[in-house]
């Protein structure tokens, strides 16, 4: 099949990028990305994420570890996401590697690929990213120039399932083992040391475990193959976990930002590390402790930071759980109040469903959140006891109707069923608890409470006091989960969601896995498991037959464990003490519960002012855990915090506070605002626009190679990202939820390049006539590859919106002169030549349109001005928009009214197609234009569309301007 111009010339993918899924997933260029020359460092790591760039670009680690390796000089990180099912096909039939997003190198080029491991349901793609990156799937297949393949995360603590694929696993903090790592790696194998010696060398780093170096044997008890002893002497057994010092490792500001929608389109920032609760089911609370917290200055600086280089509108921070931070309080104020001035919003992770203080909600509620999550986990006071969630039904109500007061009308309640000793009144109180909690709305006048229930199945997680739990099977879950849609027909403001199970017991199987699951693992990948986390990619069928073929006995990783057998994990130390969660484990038997730690026997939140603090001299909560916790430091610390952050007494609540972010405020107490300092001053000269306010700018631009594969909602979305990052503050809408003021010019289809694109856009400032030159050198800068400024200019208030001044667009199609088929005696030219004439002759050309599923025909024809073979202006607007080879052009002009526009594709298929489809092809967006094919001027020239519009308007007697059908423009 003959192939259009690439859209991107030189990257391995371009000749079917637009034909993909979000292809922008696999171009880089964003904004934030680092490109190093590969000749000056010693050391290249390849950072790949075994899931889609979506979710893996909202990481926190791969942020971390990303500028932690390029700030080195020594080093360089690029980034490598799994590819979705289409680019898979793509690449498995050109036969074309899986490359990093930043140099397009293959991952075997590396010296170190690196993985996170986040979910136990992404090991296949792990394989996927390995077998179409050339990097053999085996460590023991692997020769001394192949990379080392490196893994961490919180799965790592529990790796045996994938240990035949990976070469070392990092227990614990990867800051700072990541350099340490690839260079003694890289060192070794440029003296010539052997593979196997590299990596004996790497386990005796400490906190590094290198599975091939030990040697297993199967319990009798229990038939898990559990890892007896090292092969050679002097390796570590068991192999202790990394702790970093948080405060060396300031959380990065600058990440990559952009492309494509990510699942978190936010800046996340880490404030903490660890957790106080000791929630019995949760893993991340047993491996990370102890608490960390970030210093809060350090947090706010690096807010405000990543906000103007992301040029993100939200910011969300983060932690375990971010209401047992101990300033959170008056952190969250300070941040607000800097985000508010800077038209960002704010959200707050993993909050708990009690002890959230009144002045905590207030502000909350300033930075426009709609709605709020908390994860009671469990239905009945007693299953609560038993997970160890401190929370009381009273406490949970009480939550409620401060956030129902407060303005909000709706809440979600996180909850799991196939917790141990659960019965049938604990699945049917997750949902009356639902009701409950809406009925303290209703209580108190709020006529449109909906509370959301979310239900999850329980997984025994390693390292956990439920590390010994029998697991639900998917009969029991199906029963639960039939009895809690039961139940919530009874309520009509309780809302019902649960999760496939299917998914879950396979996570549970590997979760408790030992090594024998290696085998079944590639199995399934080499008979099609992918994605096995995304509901409509899980494939059963394929895990019973691999399961099946190693006769695999699934029921001795979900049944229940003695407390006595040896597990598969036990030679990986996450710094508990033996002893500490099986007696944990025993209590929620008892359901019984052990406060939680760091924290005064009885106090559900910490201090949030220094008065407070200072006074209170009661014993904080210690359960010799085995970590090394020293509670006069932690006590001492959290004072000094309150007192940094101004937090001396008591926050005053703020009882009328808008929900909307303020407007902007005085630096308090003579305090400098960064942000306001650093804008320049506002030039009261050109006078402003009525309305709506602010000062209306055009800007002209061009989207070319990567950002021609964004959608045009990308590319909306990307423009007041520039602004933030240059500093200039842009008008928003009114309502409820306010936008940056803008209008687009037509939307372009995805793949279609153009160099002369217009937005019209409020700015809360004027500027002078040289700074707006520099405006468009600054936004330049600022932008991600492929979005390039070309001009700006100050409307006036009698100056027409761009939708009233765009009157017709020029193309240039691009056929690749092997893709046409030519008839004898003809060039390419004349036959393209030949059907150009035969196209503006005739009296329509119809063609079948698909909206959404809908279809209607087009007639072309009433919209195309002319149509020719290009001449020297086309290939230059080739060359502009990096489109090469030996190609054939139409020059088209096309008429936008009204009632909307034809497409590029449509052209090309009415001109040279056969049965309503275009040959190979690809399109670029020469001009937009008023006025008329044969007397155009362009949106930026003010002067000639206002006299245009003149004549139209007198001409017309005042009849209306056509308006663009946005459903129809290209």
């Amino acid at each position: 099949m003959a192939e259009a111009p690439a859209v991107l010339d030189g990257h391995p993918y371009a000749a079917f990028l637009d034909r993909v899924e979000k292809p922008a997933r696999y171009t880089g260029g964003e904004v934030g990305s680092v490109v190093k020359d590969w000749g000056s460092v010693e050391a290249t790591v390849c950072l790949a994420f075994p899931d889609v760039y979506d979710i893996g670009m909202s990481h926190l680690g791969f942020k971390i570890l990303y500028k932690l390796l390029n700030d080195d000089p020594r080093t360089l990180a690029e980034r490598c996401y799994a590819p979705w099912k289409d680019v898979e096909a793509e690449l498995r039939e050109r036969n074309i590697p899986l490359v990093s997003l930043e140099s397009k190198r293959k991952l075997r080029d590396f010296d170190v690929v690196g993985f996170s491991l986040q979910f136990e349901l992404t090991y296949t793609n792990i394989l996927l990213m390995l077998d179409l990156g050339g990097v053999p799937l085996r460590s023991s297949d692997r020769g001394e120039d192949d990379p080392l393949v490196i893994a961490g995360g919180p799965v790592a603590t529990h790796p045996e399932p994938v240990s035949a694929f990976i070469d070392a696993v990092v227990i614990g903090d990867g800051e700072e083992k990541a350099t340490e790592v690839a260079l003694t790696w890289t060192r070794l194998k440029k003296a010539g040391v052997p593979r196997r010696e590299r990596l004996a060398t790497l386990a005796k780093l400490g906190a590094v475990y290198v599975p091939s170096l030990y040697r297993t044997e199967v319990d009798p008890e229990t038939g898990f193959q559990l890892v007896k002893a090292p092969i050679e002497k002097g390796l570590p057994l068991p192999i202790e976990r990394a702790l970093v010092d948080l405060d060396k490792y300031p959380f990065p500001a600058v990440s990559p930002t952009g492309g494509p929608e990510a699942i978190f389109d936010r800046v996340s920032i880490e404030i903490a590390r660890g957790c106080t609760e000791g929630c019995r089911f949760c893993q991340a609370g047993m491996i990370y402790r102890p608490v960390r917290e970030r210093d809060p200055e350090q947090v706010v600086n690096t807010v405000l930071e990543a906000v103007r280089a992301s040029g993100n509108d939200e910011v969300s921070l983060t932690a375990l759980s971010t209401a047992d931070v101990s300033c959170i309080s008056p952190l969250i104020k300070k941040v607000a109040d800097k985000l508010a001035k800077e038209r960002v919003s704010m959200s707050v992770s993993s909050l708990r469903a009690y002890g959230l203080e009144p002045d905590l909600l207030d502000e909350l509620k300033r930075v426009r959140a709609t709605g709020l999550t908390f994860a009671p986990e469990a239905g009945t006071q007693r299953m609560r006891d038993v997970v160890n969630k401190n929370v009381t039904e009273e406490q949970l109500l009480e939550t409620a109707e401060r956030i129902f007061s407060r303005g909000w009308d709706r809440m979600k309640l996180y909850s799991m069923i196939g917790l141990p000793t659960e019965e049938d009144a604990d699945v049917a109180g997750i949902v009356e608890m639902g009701a409950r909690t809406a009925g303290v709305g209703r209580k108190i006048g709020k006529k449109n409470v909906e509370v959301t229930v979310s239900v999850s199945t329980h997984v025994p997680k390693p390292h956990t006091p439920f590390q010994w739990a029998a697991m639900n099977t998917l009969g029991e879950v199906a029963r639960k989960q039939d009895l809690l849609r039961q139940t919530v027909r009874n309520y009509r403001n309780v809302k019902l969601k649960t999760h496939g199970a299917e998914a879950s017991v396979l996570e549970g199987i590997f979760a408790r896995g030992d090594r024998s699951l290696c085998d079944v693992l590639e199995r399934a990948y080499r008979n099609g498991a992918r994605f096995d986390s995304w509901d409509d990619r899980l494939r059963l069928d394929v895990w019973e037959e691999a399961f099946a073929h190693f006769g695999t006995d699934r029921s001795r990783f979900l049944n229940t464990i003695p407390v006595t057998a040896r597990l598969p994990w036990d030679h990986i130390d996450v710094g508990l003490e033996e002893g500490f969660l099986a007696r944990e484990y025993r209590k929620a038997l008892q359901n019984r519960l052990s406060p939680p730690c760091g924290k005064v026997a009885g106090t559900f939140v910490h201090h949030t002012n220094v008065e407070d603090a200072v006074a209170d001299q009661r014993r904080l909560v210690c359960y010799d855990c085995g970590v090394a916790c020293d509670m006069t430091q932690m006590r001492s610390e959290r004072v000094d915090f309150l007192r940094r952050l101004g937090a001396n007494k008591r926050l005053p609540l703020i009882t009328d506070a808008p929900m909307a972010a303020p407007a902007v405020e005085a630096p308090v107490d003579g305090e400098a605002d960064e942000a306001i300092e650093q804008a320049p001053a506002p030039v009261k000269k050109a006078p402003p626009m009525k309305g709506r306010g602010g000062f209306l700018y055009r800007i002209r631009f061009e989207k070319t190679g990567a950002m021609a594969l964004l959608g045009h909602l990308d590319v909306v979305r990307e423009l007041p990202r520039v602004f933030r990052r240059v500093g200039e503050r842009m008008v928003y809408t009114k309502g409820f939820h306010p936008k940056p003021d803008m209008v687009f010019s037509p939307a372009l289809s995805l793949g279609v390049a153009s160099l002369d694109e217009y937005a019209d856009v409020r700015l809360e400032r004027a500027l002078e006539p040289a700074e707006v030159a520099s405006l468009v050198e600054r936004m330049n800068t600022a932008s991600p590859s492929g979005l390039r400024f070309r001009g700006a200019a100050l409307l006036g208030p009698e100056d027409a919106a761009i939708s009233r001044v765009i009157r017709g667009a020029r193309y240039v199609l691009a056929f690749a002169r092997s893709a046409l088929v030519v008839p004898p005696g003809q060039t390419a030219e004349e036959m393209l030549a030949s059907a150009c004439r035969a196209a503006m002759a005739a009296p329509s050309l119809p063609i079948r349109r698909e909206i959404e599923g809908i279809g209607k025909v087009v007639d072309v024809r009433k919209y195309l001005l002319s149509a020719e073979v290009g001449g020297a202006e086309a290939r230059a607007a080739l060359e502009r928009a990096g489109l090469l080879g030996d190609l054939v052009t139409l020059d088209v002009f096309v008429e936008i009214t009204g009632s909307g526009a034809a497409k590029s594709s449509e052209i090309a298929a009415v001109i040279s197609g056969e049965g309503g489809v275009a040959p190979a092809h690809r399109a670029i967006r020469l001009e937009l234009f008023g006025g008329s094919a044969n007397a155009r001027f362009s949106p930026l020239d003010l002067a000639a569309v206002k006299s245009a519009l003149g004549r139209e308007r007198a001409a017309a007697s005042a009849a209306p301007a056509p308006v663009l059908a946005s459903a129809d423009a290209e």
